[in-house]
């Protein structure tokens, strides 16, 4: 916060609702006046900007940093991850590698429910687990509309599925950060204990809430089976793993777990009745075990590069004083007090560019030429998506700095005893501001701690409500939703998406809501 005071008005109330206008201001854009996103976003950014500078004094100076820290961030790391990731998609379509891996998952049944639980549920969660940012949805959206999915239809399954993931993407950071502000009476550990209070019932119901959407309660009856060998494989192995190990591997090993189990048990029962979006069945071409394994290489790539990229040591040699630090652009915005670094090499989207280049490398149906065209491609169709996400992170620090995020959370902490009811909203505000999970706890946490030892509530429960309700977030953030919309070329129908998913991101945050008040009478 930059601002002498998060009350200007001296009345904490009339305060935070003049601080929850942009986010009122997006909803409204998004759902009443069917704005597209970029229109919304840049109607927002000129709105909140008027509001930081005129009623909560945000210096000139410090607003126009706050803009253009909001403008590197949203091109790097995020837009860099993102084209990387969906370039990486398009190096497979491009080799031949995408069909083999389309057949791979054809192979194991022809039923399109059983697609949406294999790649809608478990290997978004896996992608989100690995890599995070965008990456799930931007990737299985796409393979779930190569195998028949209406565009807007795959999107919106992604996005919900990615509710029993979001908590715990890219290796657990989101959880994993609480270590790093050195908060009383709260750690790391701790806050993924209380996740198993809350998340595992949320994890069991989604893909359940997924063939409903997608073939009523007809659907459930007909693949229950294999509905629960996903939902119990993944929200056990969830559950043992955030209480015993942690949140590093909390998305990576349950998802692996669920797909390799739904696999298995598909060689020895399949459903009656094959449900087929377009009346069709897929034509299946039989590929050795071999071909198979180098088909999803891309994938394994990824993962490989990922995870080497998030090792503690890999991460000190970018640190101040490591082998590799110059590599870490740093440097104040002029005429402000605002910092910004890009790590040139330590991004996690020079991981996913490795995995691009490495997978041409090694593939004799694409050249390097060949791939360098499509990373042009991927860059010119993710143009207006990565600036609506740029406006939106010009947004979320304008209300950082400016005072509106603390603003709300004093509101919303000053509730006392149903302060726990209350909670996950603040985790929801965060997310949909920010989009990342990660933000939403640097920004929350610190005050959901603070309540929770004025009001005598876990401290602990209260910042993994915070972490929860952030996830109900996710899939109707705008950065999301312009991921989504982009990746499966629908940009500009953002609002309508906004409006398919919106009352599902409402109802799950609802019930994380009243678990939150109902936990918070038991610890």
């Amino acid at each position: 916060m930059l601002v002498e005071t998060f009350d200007p008005f001296q009345h904490l109330a009339i305060s935070a609702l003049v601080a929850a206008i942009p986010i009122i201001l997006f909803l409204l854009c998004l759902t009443l006046f069917k704005m597209k996103g970029i229109h919304a976003a840049l109607l927002n950014l000129a709105v909140t900007f008027l509001i930081v500078l005129v009623v909560f004094k945000l210096p000139l100076g410090e607003a126009i940093g706050s803009v253009i820290q909001g403008a590197i961030l949203g091109l790097w790391p995020i837009g860099y991850i993102i084209v990387m990731a969906v370039w990486l998609y398009k190096i497979a379509v491009e080799s031949g590698k995408f069909d083999i891996l389309r057949g791979s998952i054809v192979g194991i049944s022809q039923d399109q429910r059983i697609h949406l639980l294999l790649i809608g549920f478990c290997f978004n969660a896996f992608l989100e687990g690995a890599a995070g940012f965008g990456v799930p949805i931007a990737i299985c959206a796409v393979l779930l509309v190569s195998l028949g999915f209406k565009p807007l239809q795959a999107a919106m399954l992604c996005l919900i599925a990615n509710g029993a993931s979001g908590a715990f993407g890219a290796i657990g950071i989101p959880v994993g950060i609480i270590d790093t502000f050195h908060l009383e009476g709260v750690t790391s550990m701790d806050v993924s204990t209380m996740t198993a209070l809350t998340l595992p019932i949320i994890n069991f119901t989604i893909p359940f809430l997924l063939v409903w959407l997608l073939d009523g309660f007809k659907g459930i009856k007909e693949i229950l089976p294999a509905i629960l060998v996903t939902s119990a494989t993944y929200t056990v192995t969830q559950a043992i793993i955030t209480v015993t190990i942690g949140p590093e591997l909390a998305d990576i090993i349950p998802s692996l777990l669920a797909m390799g189990t739904l696999a298995l048990f598909l060689k020895k029962w399949q459903p009656k009745e094959i449900f087929l979006l377009n009346g069709k069945k897929c034509e299946v071409e039989k590929h050795s075990m071999s071909e198979v394994i180098k088909a999803w290489s891309p994938f394994y790539l990824l993962t490989i590069f990922v995870l080497i990229w998030s090792l503690p040591v890999f991460k000190g040699l970018f640190a101040e004083g490591g082998f590799l630090a110059a590599t870490a652009v740093k440097f104040i915005i002029p005429g402000s007090s605002i910092g910004v670094g890009i790590d040139l090499i330590g991004a996690t989207g020079t991981a996913i560019l490795l995995a691009g280049l490495t997978t041409v490398a090694s593939t004799k149906q694409i050249q390097f030429m060949d791939s360098f065209k499509l990373l042009k491609k991927t860059i010119l169709e993710f143009r207006i998506p990565i600036i609506m996400i740029s406006a939106i992170i010009g947004i979320a620090k304008l209300m950082t700095y400016g005072g509106l995020t603390i603003a709300l959370g004093q509101a919303v902490a000053t509730t006392g005893d149903v302060f726990p009811l209350l909670a996950p909203i603040l985790g929801w505000i965060g997310v949909f501001m920010t989009g990342s999970v990660v933000n939403n706890n640097t920004l929350f946490a610190p005050i959901q701690t603070t309540a929770g030892n004025i009001i005598g509530t876990n401290p602990s429960l209260l910042v993994s409500a915070n972490t929860a309700g952030g996830v109900m977030a996710k899939l109707v953030s705008p950065q999301s939703i312009a991921i989504a919309t982009a990746a499966v070329g629908e940009t500009g129908k953002e609002a309508e998406l906004t409006k398919m998913t919106l009352k599902y991101s409402f109802g799950l945050l609802g019930f994380v809501c009243i678990w939150t008040f109902v936990l918070a009478l038991i610890f």
